[in-house]
């Protein structure tokens, strides 16, 4: 089983023990307006349903979709997520953090073992993150992680009935070893 800690945190495989909590966090608006494809409601449903969608991404290597815990108190705050793309050696990180989170460098803590998992763990050659433009605080944490801006990809998705830029951020590996 995967386990990737930092000072403050555990990222771990999601059980359905989780499903209240992911519910709770994920179903908050403003979670669901600044991130790419997370719905508004957000159901119990969708949450076990993505929860086991998400151990049979892990068991089949597709993708980590890992629960964001304090260490403290073991509370769920949030999802990093790498995708991968085994075709092209490259990995897209995804992630979330509850709102009463924001703010603290979760996301930024996190990213940064995601990154160093994906690198050094499954030897990936470049992870990049797309975000909404408009999602000023996840562009930021992107670059304090070592991504580089790489470009907006306009009115890339439609949100809620409306056309969204989407920024694209990337790191190779090469890159990283030097960080």
């Amino acid at each position: 089983m995967i386990e990737l800690r930092t000072k403050r945190l555990i990222l771990r495989p999601y059980d359905m023990e989780d499903a209240a909590r992911t519910k709770e966090l994920a179903g908050m608006k403003e979670i669901a307006e600044t991130t790419i494809s997370i719905p508004h409601p957000y159901t119990f449903g969708d949450a076990e349903s993505w929860i086991r969608n998400s151990v049979q991404l892990i068991d089949e290597n597709l993708a980590y979709p890992l629960a964001i815990v304090l260490q403290d108190d073991n509370l769920l705050i949030g999802t990093m997520t790498l995708r991968i793309d085994k075709q092209h050696n490259k990995g897209e990180l995804a992630y979330w953090v509850g709102k009463d989170y924001w703010n603290k460098g979760y996301a930024q803590e996190s990213g940064k073992r995601m990154i160093k998992f994906g690198f050094e763990e499954l030897n990936l050659n470049r992870i990049y993150a797309p975000a909404m433009s408009k999602n000023k605080a996840s562009t930021r944490a992107m670059g304090k992680i070592g991504m580089s801006y790489e470009g907006t990809l306009k009115q890339d998705i439609i949100k809620w009935g409306e056309y969204q830029d989407v920024d694209i951020y990337g790191l190779l590996q090469s890159d990283y070893q030097k960080l």
